[in-house]
């Protein structure tokens, strides 16, 4: 079977108005977060919809009549790996809709001279337990250093890659091309794929620092 990544950017209008937000350099912290707190929720949506979640069919009494309901198998389980620190942006909204969901953080640091990651926390266990779902909330893929480390430290513990769900909220084609090649059975969802990355490896036209703007460190 040919396997080709599959990339997801949905035609969402409160996607659009908070990326918009998200973008605008004028928009404070406060204001910022709130975007990205409804980014990582409708992404998180999107992303979980279409055959991400097992279920299972059930018998259960109305109360006029018994009916057969569809509902979530609760013996598969579901991580969510935030990558720090901009990811902890995404979280919030992402946690929200997987409440029961166990939550990995994975602190990676990118040199800026040399644009490679470096990690610096590392809070995943030694093995996933077969089948579990992952989502990994990453506000930006520019390079794909950060977001190749991860992938490398979870498949490593027995991730299974058609099983990773990825949202980010700006994508470049430089960390799509080398996701691609390494894990085509992966699937991102993001609210855009912007053309490039300037010299810095920032994306343009971009957010800027997502974890600066967030947490209000400039």
């Amino acid at each position: 079977m040919s396997l080709q990544l599959r990339v997801y950017v949905p035609e969402h209008p409160l996607i659009k108005h908070w990326l918009g937000v998200a973008r605008d350099a004028g928009t404070p912290s406060v204001l910022f977060r709130s975007a990205m707190t409804e980014l990582g929720r409708w992404l998180t949506y999107e992303a979980v919809r279409n055959n991400w979640f097992p279920t299972e069919e059930i018998q259960v009494q109305t109360p006029l009549a018994p009916c057969l309901a569809t509902v979530i198998n609760p013996e598969v389980p579901v991580a969510v790996v935030p990558i720090l620190r901009a990811g902890l942006a995404l979280l919030e909204g992402a946690q929200s809709l997987l409440p029961l969901a166990s939550i990995y953080h994975l602190g990676l640091k990118r040199n800026e001279e040399t644009l490679e990651a470096s990690c610096y926390l590392n809070k995943l266990p030694e093995q996933f337990a077969p089948q579990t779902r992952v989502l990994i909330p990453e506000p930006m893929l520019a390079t794909g250093g950060s977001i190749m480390m991860a992938m490398s430290e979870l498949t490593n513990r027995g991730v299974d890659p058609a099983l990773v769900r990825i949202v980010s909220v700006v994508s470049a084609p430089p960390a799509l091309q080398k996701l691609g090649a390494a894990y085509p059975s992966l699937n991102i969802y993001t609210a855009m794929i912007d053309e490039g990355l300037n010299a810095q490896g920032f994306i343009v036209p971009g957010l800027g620092d997502a974890g600066d703007r967030a947490f209000g460190t400039f």
